[in-house]
């Protein structure tokens, strides 16, 4: 019974888990707060410091 109740929410988490890579919410977002120079992320709205000159 025990091995049962291990494998159905092994089961319920593999599909939950497809379902989730395949409708990630901000997924957009998160490929838009990247630095298109140096491939870092944004955080705010300001420039990017490679833009500003420091490392």
């Amino acid at each position: 019974m025990l091995i049962k109740v291990a494998a159905l929410f092994l089961v319920f988490f593999f599909v939950l888990g497809l379902f989730g890579k395949w409708r990630f919410p901000g997924q957009k977002s998160l490929a838009a707060a990247k630095c298109p120079k140096c491939g870092r992320y944004n955080i705010g709205k300001g420039p990017c410091a490679c833009e500003k000159g420091r490392p």
